[in-house]
């Protein structure tokens, strides 16, 4: 797929790797539909639009169907095609298992797998009308691996990576693809939080001995956006962390 002159929807693309992405589909010619909670900063709109490209800001909650529904009315309301949507938006609320309410648990899964599913449906019927299109869900390694703390994320993830080989099947024969990024200990600045001491342990654990940054997962959207003939997979970007 060429991406000039396309019309990309990234969910949860304010800041960290949804920024990034968006950045990387403008820097390709795409135009830009950022999206989160509440509306993107003037300096994410800036940096979107000194790229040459149209840049539309709409926020919408995706755990809310009508919302997620109004959204899309307003992209077709100013752009009559949409050609990749990119799921990124989701949360952590980590806790151990015996320590996890079924609150805890519930709201990381309605974000981000809901979300994920509410977004692609609402997507679909204009998409399938116009026989192309790419779907890019962000997954994680934690949901390949699971991890101590986080099983309502883990569950979320590994979720997204079975919704994604169900749409991939399914929409193929209407000429859409759906794949899966799963990144893994990426410079954001959730890891920036964490301790010396823990990130040495992780660091032990990636052949490839540093941390990924989000350059490196927007690189990947503009892949398997461009790729015509990959569907239906998870791509790991995460230093060789899971390898088998």
């Amino acid at each position: 797929m060429n991406l000039e002159g396309k019309t990309v929807l990234v969910t949860g693309s304010t800041q960290g790797i949804g920024l990034a992405i968006a950045q990387a589909f403008a820097a390709q010619g795409a135009n830009i539909v950022l999206n989160g909670r509440h509306d993107a900063s003037e300096d994410a709109i800036k940096s979107i639009q000194d790229q040459g490209v149209t840049c539309w800001n709409f926020s919408a909650d995706i755990t809310d169907e009508t919302d997620v529904g109004d959204l899309i009315k307003h992209i077709y309301a100013v752009s009559d095609h949409l050609d990749v949507v990119v799921n990124n938006a989701g949360i952590v609320n980590d806790k151990l298992l015996n320590r996890m309410s079924m609150a805890d648990f519930q709201s990381v899964v309605t974000t981000n797998l809901t979300g994920t599913f509410n977004v692609i449906k609402a997507c679909l019927r204009p998409m399938y009308k116009q026989r192309a299109g790419a779907f890019i869900n962000l997954a994680s390694v934690i949901g390949l691996t699971g991890n101590i703390g986080q099983a309502n994320y883990a569950a979320s993830k590994a979720g997204i990576i079975g919704l994604t080989k169900s749409v991939a099947k399914e929409a193929a024969m209407r000429g859409l693809r759906c794949n899966a990024i799963a990144p893994g200990m990426i410079d954001t600045a959730m890891t920036a939080d964490l301790s010396d001491k823990v990130k040495e342990g992780i660091l032990e654990q990636i052949p490839l001995k540093r941390f990924g940054n989000v350059a490196e997962v927007a690189q990947t959207a503009i892949f398997l956006a461009q790729n015509e003939y990959i569907t239906g997979q998870t791509i790991t970007v995460d230093g060789g962390l899971t390898m088998q």
